[in-house]
């Protein structure tokens, strides 16, 4: 027997569990009654894969005379992502020090500003688009909107998390010399934290470039409008041109920014 077959033999070993079979089968029998329920069968995906085929091939000979329209589109989705993102990130960088624990000492106040945060953060994009849609009506301010509150759920709540992981040394050693409570914010919290916040905010603008190409489609501004408008009329051609550069335009961006977040964490 070789030496790794021994360390493999002499690791600890976990004591079967009965609760460990008794999960796996909840979920197998979750997924069967989940399949029933919604009538779910992947045999449709093959009978309609014919039209598929059609609309890819359409697709894969893109109308290149369209771009004219397509690169104003993106340039204001691009400009949707980045005001939501910045609106967003500025809200929730406030917001996420008056619910740290060890910033904030009331465990009232935080713990009510929580369940607003947690309130916000379970509304889909998709339904904050509709609601600012319904209220500042169709355009990109509606998208802007929607991406701020969305951008704030997503930020708020790891940077919270991080602030409440940073060295207390800081903040008791400017406690004790009589520091006020923005003093030690800037002196012993912001040094700290800000390359994580940094990090946080490029992370939320890389889903937002995404997300507002999506909101297009209920009416949120941007090149998601069109994305629609080409497919409602069966103008493949079009819909594969905007396709084409909506993915290299997010692939740049998300390439970009991940080398920007390894850099920021090193």
């Amino acid at each position: 027997m070789s030496q790794t077959d021994q360390d493999l033999m002499n690791l600890p070993k976990k004591k079967f569990k009965i609760m460990n079979l008794i999960w796996v089968i909840l979920i197998i029998v979750g997924l069967f009654v989940s399949i029933n329920v919604t009538d779910t069968h992947i045999s449709v995906l093959f009978e309609n894969f014919s039209q598929f085929t059609d609309i890819f091939v359409q697709m894969a000979h893109p109308d290149w005379s369209y771009s004219s329209t397509v690169f104003p589109l993106l340039f204001q989705t691009l400009k949707m992502a980045v005001l939501g993102t910045v609106i967003g990130s500025i809200v929730a960088f406030i917001y996420s020090l008056l619910i740290a624990r060890n910033i904030v000492k009331n465990k009232v106040l935080t713990g009510i500003l929580r369940i607003i945060m947690n309130i916000i953060r379970t509304i889909p994009d998709l339904l904050l688009g509709a609601i600012f849609v319904a209220v500042v009506g169709i355009g990109p301010v509606a998208g802007i909107f929607a991406l701020a509150v969305f951008t704030f759920g997503v930020v708020v709540k790891l940077f919270y998390e991080a602030i409440e992981t940073i060295d207390p040394g800081p903040i008791e050693a400017l406690t004790a010399v009589g520091a006020n409570k923005l003093q030690i914010i800037w002196f012993a919290v912001l040094p700290q934290i800000m390359t994580y916040f940094i990090s946080y905010v490029l992370y939320a603008f890389e889903i937002n470039v995404r997300s507002s190409t999506i909101l297009g489609y209920i009416g949120a501004g941007g090149i998601g409008l069109y994305l629609q408008e080409t497919l409602q009329t069966f103008d493949y051609a079009k819909t594969g041109t905007i396709i084409i550069v909506i993915i290299v335009v997010v692939v740049i961006i998300d390439y970009i920014s991940s080398k920007s977040r390894e850099a920021l964490m090193k």
